[in-house]
């Protein structure tokens, strides 16, 4: 499967960008869970997906030194996922605020592909 980065008309790929933020031990820990999801896709080891709310999933994982993380995406083709938003998890629920920025991405990224 290939993995992606949804990528904003400036050229900055927000995804990229947060986990790049992390401390190197935890940035370097999910960029291996993502050649994980590369690798074995949907069945990939020591990753959760779970369904938000129509096409956006969440891929969930626990991140050394960080707790749970949480990566957003949507299946653009059948072996193409795209990484629309990620964020620290600190509450028992997704919150609204990074549902709404990852559907905006989601949305944004379709209208750009249909082009």
């Amino acid at each position: 499967m290939e993995v992606r980065f949804y990528t904003r008309l400036n050229g900055h790929a927000p995804v990229e960008d947060e986990i790049d933020s992390l401390p190197t031990r935890a940035a370097a820990h999910v960029y291996e869970l993502l050649e994980g999801i590369e690798t074995h896709g949907l069945n990939a080891p020591r990753v959760v997906f779970r369904p938000i709310q129509g096409k956006l999933w969440e891929i969930k994982m626990h991140v050394p030194g960080v707790g749970g993380y949480r990566i957003f995406y949507c299946l653009m083709h059948k072996d193409l996922m795209l990484l629309l938003h990620s964020y620290e998890k600190r509450s028992q629920k997704a919150p609204r605020r990074h549902i709404e920025t990852a559907m905006e991405r989601m949305a944004d990224a379709i209208r750009r592909e249909e082009k």
